[in-house]
């Protein structure tokens, strides 16, 4: 790990004050389950790393019924399924959370560092940089390609967005609070999402001088959301893919829904984007969807290994 400044300042202020206009100079620090694997490995290098842990406004979950639901960027995993309140409303938003099967994890990474945490690539892991290149070449579409992008990869990245939390967000309209010397603004939590087109960028819309401050999900009534995924294993991993649904209902009838796809492209996929859905009573069937996810990720399987085989028989 490259020696470094570590600031803790008290406010949100201080914090935007002790961070840099280019990214790779400083890092914010919140519960440290990413960035401190990607400092020991030489990944990231900062000369500075600012925590968030003193900052009092970044903490909490607070409810109001009829407004909606407030996650400081700093909230735990952990506070997050064990929050009463987010139990009741907003149910698949816990499923999500227990997800990270991890107790450490879950004690420490925070709400904030969910949706900011980078990617999950072996390539990028390596030192291969964002894109996963070699003297100009991308690695990815000729070498072990497993669990990378399916939609939206034509390139020059190919890594999936390895959030938990950000399809079902994504699913329940909730937006971003970001914090810079320029102000305040608000983003739609998809909006956070992007692909890069060098290693000089990165796949949030976060600037380097920002801090994601908050969390923020509207009321939604007697909506119905669930979560669902597939999973290799049951252990501390990041699943094959994954689903995010939330339907409003009026009685019985289908008024509205959102799907949002995870674990398969490099922002999270919404398949329907701008589109009525056409619902039928499958879709209010929790075991439908898994089976689609299943067929989602055998299609997967079969287009990797359609791909093996086209490079063995060139080689």
């Amino acid at each position: 790990m490259q020696a470094f400044e570590y600031a803790n300042p008290k406010t949100t202020e201080e914090a935007v004050k002790l961070l840099a206009s280019d990214w790779g100079q400083t890092e914010v620090l919140g519960g440290g389950t990413d960035l401190v694997s990607l400092m020991k490995d030489y990944i990231s290098t900062p000369n500075r790393v600012v925590s968030l842990k003193d900052i009092k406004e970044l903490r909490g979950i607070e409810y109001k019924s009829g407004s909606g639901l407030r996650l400081g960027a700093t909230a735990t995993l952990q506070e997050l399924i064990d929050s009463p309140e987010v139990k009741r409303s907003y149910p698949a938003l816990v499923e999500a959370a227990e997800g990270v099967s991890s107790q450490q994890i879950r004690a420490m990474g925070t709400v904030g560092g969910d949706l900011l945490q980078r990617p999950r690539c072996w390539y990028y892991r390596a030192g291969y940089g964002l894109l996963a290149q070699l003297n100009g070449k991308s690695l990815v579409p000729d070498g072990d390609n497993r669990y990378h992008a399916i939609l939206g990869n034509s390139g020059p990245a190919y890594f999936v967005n390895p959030s938990s939390l950000a399809p079902i967000l994504i699913a329940l309209g909730a937006k971003v609070k970001l914090v810079g010397a320029e102000g305040a603004r608000e983003l739609d939590v998809d909006k956070l999402f992007v692909t890069p087109s060098n290693d000089q960028e990165r796949e949030h819309s976060i600037k380097p001088s920002e801090v994601l401050t908050e969390i923020v999900v509207p009321h939604h009534g007697a909506a119905k959301s669930a979560v669902y995924e597939v999973r290799q294993k049951e252990a501390l991993d990041w699943p094959l893919v994954a689903a995010a649904v939330v339907l409003h209902m009026d009685g019985q009838t289908v008024k509205g829904a959102r799907v949002v796809l995870g674990g398969s492209s490099l922002v999270t996929w919404r398949p329907f984007p701008g589109r009525r859905l056409k619902l039928r009573k499958r879709w209010l069937e929790r075991r439908s969807v898994k089976t689609w996810l299943t067929k989602r990720e055998k299609q997967r399987s079969a287009k990797q290994l359609r791909s093996a085989r086209m490079r063995i028989r060139s080689s």
